[in-house]
């Protein structure tokens, strides 16, 4: 299986009180980067999902191998992904490239669940290409996304992480349905990997601030 790449938080985290240390942050790179430009999307409260499409088929993973997806998001996937003519446009998109597309079950049972939509449901974040170790350009997963007809997080801005954190400290509504929002996941305007050829990225999360 495909695992994604973990997101840290842009701080690092007292080991005695585990809240951020604000202005202690987690890498160098984050450091060095952090008064540029980070396109900011919203982070959905929901559970992990892959769609990887192999060449030929698609198929579904959870965060782990031992993961198990529950029956009514399993139902919705394959109502998604599995209807006809779903494989014709990924082999249209991707040919017989491998491709994963990493989003999050949501609404319904799922965690937040109905304060974002009634029914259960699929919400892309990102897509990456296995062969080429690459992840599309947000451009371009917005482009899958449009043609495959399903959701993608909502796009939040472009801000330096200072202002991200002041956001998310006010605590705002989610972008979709009545749900208070999660917090932001937050990307170098250009995307970038630092020394060990990790992505850069970081969450800010609402609860992390929480007085």
């Amino acid at each position: 299986m495909y695992k994604y790449e973990k997101i840290q938080p842009p701080f690092e985290r007292d080991t005695e009180t585990k809240k951020l240390i604000e202005g202690r942050y987690i890498s160098s790179e984050v450091e060095y980067l952090k008064d540029n430009l980070w396109r900011c999307t919203e982070k959905i409260d929901g559970t992990n999902i892959g769609v990887v499409w192999d060449g030929y088929n698609v198929s579904f993973q959870g965060r782990t191998e031992k993961a198990q997806i529950p029956p009514y998001l399993q139902s919705a996937l394959n109502d998604i992904f599995l209807s006809d003519g779903t494989e014709e446009i990924f082999e249209q998109i991707f040919g017989e490239k491998q491709a994963i597309l990493f989003g999050e079950g949501y609404g319904g049972k799922i965690q937040n669940g109905r304060a974002y939509r009634e029914d259960c449901s699929f919400i892309l974040f990102d897509v990456y290409m296995p062969e080429a170790d690459l992840y599309l350009k947000a451009e371009s997963v917005k482009d899958i996304a449009e043609l495959l007809r399903i959701d993608i997080v909502p796009f939040v801005g472009y801000m330096p992480l200072e202002q991200a954190v002041a956001f998310v400290k006010e605590k705002p509504k989610s972008n979709i349905g009545s749900a208070n929002m999660e917090g932001l996941v937050c990307r170098p305007a250009a995307d970038l990997r630092d020394r060990r050829k990790n992505r850069i990225a970081v969450k800010v999360k609402v609860k992390d601030f929480a007085c």
